[in-house]
């Protein structure tokens, strides 16, 4: 990709800033699924016999117990049980972890709490189970309302286990729902895309996840691809399907995200604002800020779950100055409202002028734009966010 103007490292003797404390979210990870998807790239493994989930919620209150010391007196703002596959565990599961770790540190009295939820293994029980437990957000893997498109994705359930599950949802009293809905699926039509859109928008979910599927290294559709809907015809679909959002109510807040007023998840919010967040189980990620010795840093667990059962220590790894801007915009500038020039500095402990000069040859390229305290993404910037982000690479240069 050809990259904008050349700007200069951040400078190593130029004076940071006290680095503050920002909220503090916690991500767990549950890495089982009934059966793999050929476009997944996460870290996700086919379910063999029985789980061990007794074990594996042991494991993850002792990895939590290993982090605390990075909680830094902070309440847990958000959590979000991510996978794989989350609604494979029992509510009886989560009850016990959510209990330990509510005695190990305090929850937030207006806590979000999300729960991912395939639809083939959606329950009416276990919904309500999992409502009274105190989860209170659900984000439900549609993908697809086309049983022949489900299929070509290798989902396991069909267009009516979308509709049971979102009737499941909103019997069990979850109020915050959201709905992951993909396109640009194989041989996809404009008129399917927005079909499958459309019956999404009907089922009246609070957020929308929309998104473009892409072929991943490492998964199945790498080494065989599926035959996708041409640029023209993407973009089409793109849109025709922004229009049918804004139109319908939805706000979009993030690249592939869209919210009723009011209802943007909070714990990606917090991500994308560089806020600080633990990450308990195999293969999570976490990104702590550490005032006092001036640093962030990142944190990962063994991938395997037999590995992490072994042994959930994290691996640890601090981020320099010179890729502090770029872990800041990555994630910052997917954002419509992208960020404030003191939230730069405060989450980064790094003067604005670090990255002054990109800034302005990206808003004279029209690719950003700038008011007096606050910096965004163009329509046209966020076409070409990678482009945008690549200005930013200071450690390469």
């Amino acid at each position: 990709m050809e990259r904008v103007n050349g700007g200069d490292k951040p400078s190593v003797s130029e004076p940071v800033r006290q680095l503050r404390l920002p909220p503090l979210s916690l991500y767990i990870h549950i890495p089982w699924c009934v059966r793999k998807c050929p476009y997944c790239d996460f870290n996700s493994h086919q379910r063999e016999g029985e789980l061990p989930e007794q074990e594996y919620i042991t494991a993850l209150l002792r990895d939590f117990k290993q982090s605390l010391h990075y909680v830094q007196g902070r309440q847990i703002q958000t959590v979000f049980f991510g996978g794989g596959t989350p609604s494979l565990f029992s509510a009886a599961a989560y009850e016990r972890l959510l209990a330990e770790l509510q005695s190990m540190v305090e929850f937030a009295a207006d806590i979000e709490i999300t729960l991912e939820a395939n639809p083939g293994t959606a329950e009416r029980q276990k919904f309500a189970d999992y409502r009274k437990l105190g989860i209170n957000r659900l984000s439900i893997g549609i993908q697809s309302f086309n049983d022949q498109q489900l299929k070509n994705l290798g989902r396991i359930h069909v267009s009516n286990d979308n509709r049971k599950a979102v009737e499941f949802a909103y019997a069990a009293g979850f109020e915050n729902l959201n709905l992951d809905i993909m396109y640009g699926l194989e041989k996809q039509s404009l008129a399917s895309a927005l079909a499958d859109l459309q019956e999404t928008i009907a089922l009246a979910p609070r957020h929308i996840s929309w998104y473009q599927l892409t072929i991943e290294p490492n998964t199945e559709f790498f080494k065989r691809p599926p035959s996708l809907p041409l640029e023209n015809l993407l973009l089409d679909i793109q849109d025709q399907g922004l229009e049918l959002l804004s139109a319908s109510g939805f706000q979009r807040y993030e690249v592939s995200a869209f919210s009723r007023h009011g209802c943007q998840a909070r714990h990606n919010v917090n991500y994308w604002q560089f806020g600080d967040y633990l990450g308990i189980g195999a293969g999570a990620h976490g990104k702590i800020s550490m005032p006092a010795q001036q640093t962030i840093v990142r944190t990962r667990k063994k991938k395997q779950p037999t590995h992490y059962l072994a042994d959930c220590t994290a691996v640890t790894t601090v981020v320099g100055a010179q890729d502090l801007p770029l872990e800041f915009m990555l994630n910052a500038l997917r954002l419509q409202n992208g960020f404030k020039i003191d939230l730069f500095e405060a989450h980064t402990g790094m003067p604005f002028s670090t990255v002054a000069k990109q800034i302005k040859s990206l808003h004279a390229k029209g690719l950003l734009e700038v008011s007096e305290d606050r910096i965004r993404t163009s329509t046209k910037g966020m076409q070409f966010l990678n482009t945008v982000l690549e200005e930013f690479l200071f450690s390469t240069r």
